[in-house]
């Protein structure tokens, strides 16, 4: 429901009016609220980054905004990054500060970027706690659907390395994609969101802060529930936190945690923990049984509530701070993008998860091969007629002994594809 902008709240309301004539203005004020209390005012942008607008990728029932950033060498097929905005953002803001742009044109990624308005809501805010958005086939979920199966069709993209990431209402969008899209999405990165479906039986302001606890149990349920018939992999998800954050409470990096490690049927213990970047970032991570880091969770020390960057040009380092909620500390956009497994500066080629890329420190091991053989090794398994690589899930094609693809290990039992170079 489109929401009308307006920054005050109304007068006293008479009694006798009905509360179906009530309902709009009333969330039309929770919107505003809701915009100032997960992202305040808006940085200052800064038209650094050309994005391309997509004008035409569906039916758009969403109301939403396309646009692309193409970095000039970009490979076949490439992986595609969604991005979305936090509240009183834009696109352009969010290209510009975030540090994404710099990542696709080093590793070649797609990055495409949803973008909201005072039409949805009147703080521009992704609509993350209302129904009509953040169900699978309808509102803004579908438009953000839309999205990616218009980079397939128009840029060559692959359909089985999609991403979505994140800030703030956008974080909280992003579990929204990946509860509601999980055959889309391999892997979110939500920073400073929620867990999904919070608001299915508390307010938006509880969610937020304190925070809602449910078992890990409970809140899986609720990702099961928006896509009941689905019977795949889940996607892989990481959680990014400043934990000063009195806007979006740091509990609810524990409750993402709970959700997606239940989820994937892991402990709530932490497989292994580690400080990274150049502030002690605390980042755990919870290994699957084929050793790929299916969720992990980054708490960052000193900041409150906004996207870490790190701005220079060390290979560690990316974005630029701009007041707010662009901050000085890590380059969270690089390590989301080593978890999402596109990071070419690590030395392994991406190892999804963060991990270290060949803990042994040798070389990585390369197999040329067709995709029957590939499985019969044990590099690749077999589904519904397709291949897909051990480990990162690369569709392969089709299971024959006609199609031929190079597939590089690294870690040990971890395979993707290295059709056009290896190692």
């Amino acid at each position: 429901m489109p929401l009308p902008p307006f920054s005050r709240a109304p007068a006293a309301l008479p009694r006798a009016r009905p509360l179906s004539r009530l309902l709009p203005r009333l969330l039309a004020v929770l919107a505003v609220v809701l915009g100032t209390a997960l992202a305040g005012p808006a940085p200052r942008a800064h038209a650094a980054v050309t994005l391309t607008r997509v004008s035409d990728f569906g039916s758009n029932p969403g109301a939403l905004s396309m646009y692309v950033y193409r970095p000039a060498t970009l490979p076949a097929h490439p992986p595609v990054v969604v991005a979305l905005h936090g509240c009183t953002q834009n696109a352009q803001v969010y290209a510009d500060n975030s540090g994404l742009p710099q990542l696709a044109d080093r590793d070649g990624f797609l990055l495409v970027l949803a973008e909201t308005g005072t039409a949805n809501n009147a703080s521009k805010c992704f609509n993350w706690f209302q129904t009509g958005d953040n169900r699978r086939g309808q509102g803004e979920a579908l438009s953000v659907r839309q999205m990616v199966s218009q980079a397939v069709t128009a840029y060559g993209a692959d359909p089985q390395r999609v991403y979505v990431t994140g800030l703030s209402a956008g974080g909280a969008m992003t579990t929204v994609m990946l509860a509601a899209y999980p055959d889309v999405f391999s892997a979110g990165a939500v920073v400073a969101g929620l867990p999904y479906d919070c608001t299915r039986d508390n307010s938006p302001y509880t969610c937020m802060n304190p925070g809602v606890d449910l078992s890990p149990a409970a809140w899986a349920q609720r990702v099961r529930d928006a896509y009941p018939s689905y019977g795949g992999p889940w996607p892989r998800a990481a959680v990014w936190y400043g934990d000063q954050d009195t806007t979006v409470a740091p509990r609810n990096a524990t409750e993402l945690r709970d959700q997606w490690t239940a989820l994937h049927g892991l402990s709530q213990t932490p497989t292994r923990t580690t400080t990274i970047g150049p502030d002690a970032t605390r980042q755990d991570q919870y290994l699957a049984a084929d050793g790929t880091v299916a969720v992990e969770v980054d708490r960052v020390p000193g900041i409150g509530h906004g996207t870490p960057v790190d701005p220079g040009t060390g290979g560690e380092q990316c974005g630029s701070t701009a007041a707010p909620y662009f901050l000085d500390s890590i380059c969270s956009s690089r390590w989301i993008a080593r978890f999402f497994g596109l990071d070419t500066s690590d030395p392994g080629g991406g190892d999804p998860g963060g991990g270290d890329p060949d803990p042994g420190g040798g070389t990585a091991a390369c197999w040329t091969a067709s995709n029957y053989a590939h499985v019969q090794a044990g590099r690749a398994t077999t589904s519904g007629g397709y291949t897909y690589a051990k480990g990162s899930q690369q569709n392969m094609g089709l299971y024959n002994t006609f199609v031929t693809h190079t597939l590089k290990e690294a870690p040990p039992g971890y395979f993707t594809l290295a059709d056009t170079g290896c190692p």
